[in-house]
C-alpha cells in the first residue's frame, strides 16, 4: 500500500517517519525545504496523487484550500485521512469538497513529536469514520493497535467536546505559562517541572495550531470562559481571606 503524507511540517514529518516503518510512504510538501528521510521518500504532487491513501498533515485553517486542490485531481477510491486537532470542521469541509468516490476517514493522533519522544506505545489516537466502509475503518483501527496505540472511535462532536478540555485547555495554559517566562530552578518541585514540560510541549508547536484549536473547535470558547471563571473564583477567595479576614475554609 502506497501512503502519501501531504505536509511535512513538524508533525507531518514525524507521522511520515512513524508510518514509514510499516508502509511505503511518500512525503509531499509545498515548500522546498523538505528533507528526505530513511523512512519515507520525497515526492512531487503528481507522485502524491498516485498513492492509495493520502494523509493530510496541514493546519486546520489550510484544510479547505488543500481539499479544493485535491478534489480536481484525486483518483476514485482514494482514501483521504486528516490528522486535525478538531474534527467537526475538517470533516465537514472534506465531505463537502471531495467527490463522492473519495473515501474519508478522520483521525487525530493525540500526541506529537515531543510527547512521543520516548515512543508511541500506549498513546491515544481518535478515529472518526466519515465516508468510509467499516472494512477500511477496521483495517486502520487494527493497524494503529498493532503500532501500540490506544484507539478510540468517536463522533466528530464527541471528539471536539472532549478535546476542548483535554487538549484545548492544555495548549491555553501552556501559552499562558510561556508568557510568564518561567525558568528552571535547583529547588524546583516535581510539579513545577511538569508545568515547564507543558510549556515546552505546547510552545514548540506552531502558533497557528494554537489559534486554530481555539477558533475551529466550537467548544473552546466555553472552555476559556470556564477557565476565566475558575481564576476569578480563586482570586475572590484570596481577596476575602487575605484582605477581609474571612474564614479560608468557606468558599
Amino acid at each position: 500500500m502506497r501512503v502519501g503524507v501531504y505536509g511535512l511540517g513538524r508533525f507531518g514529518r514525524f507521522w511520515a517517519e512513524t508510518l514509514g516503518t510499516r508502509f511505503e510512504v511518500y512525503g509531499y510538501s509545498r515548500t522546498p525545504k523538505a528533507i528526505a528521510s530513511r523512512h519515507f521518500t520525497l515526492t512531487t504532487y503528481e507522485g502524491l496523487l498516485s498513492c492509495d491513501v493520502i494523509i493530510l498533515c496541514v493546519s486546520i485553517s489550510a484544510v479547505e484550500e488543500v481539499a479544493r486542490s485535491l478534489a480536481r485531481d484525486l483518483s476514485p477510491s482514494t482514501l483521504v485521512m486528516d490528522t486535525c486537532s478538531v474534527k467537526t470542521y475538517p470533516l465537514e469541509v472534506l465531505s463537502r469538497t471531495l467527490p463522492d468516490g473519495i473515501d474519508i476517514l478522520g483521525t487525530h493522533p493525540m500526541f506529537g513529536p515531543d510527547s512521543a519522544r520516548e515512543g508511541i506505545a500506549g498513546l491515544p489516537i481518535v478515529l472518526t469514520p466519515c465516508r468510509v466502509t467499516e472494512e477500511v475503518s477496521s483495517f486502520w483501527e487494527e493497524t494503529f493497535r498493532e503500532m501500540g496505540l490506544s484507539v478510540h472511535r468517536m463522533t466528530a462532536e464527541e471528539h471536539d467536546r472532549e478535546a476542548a478540555y483535554t487538549q484545548g485547555i492544555t495548549h491555553f495554559v501552556g501559552r499562558v505559562l510561556g508568557e510568564l517566562h518561567l525558568e528552571d530552578s535547583p529547588i524546583a518541585t516535581v510539579g513545577y517541572r511538569k508545568l515547564l514540560e507543558i510549556r515546552e510541549q505546547t510552545c514548540n508547536d506552531p502558533w497557528q495550531l494554537f489559534l486554530d484549536l481555539q477558533h475551529y473547535n466550537p467548544y473552546t470558547r466555553r472552555m476559556r470562559e470556564d477557565l476565566a471563571q475558575a481564576f476569578t473564583r480563586i482570586l475572590a477567595v484570596l481577596d476575602r481571606t487575605l484582605d477581609g479576614g474571612a474564614d479560608p475554609s468557606v468558599r
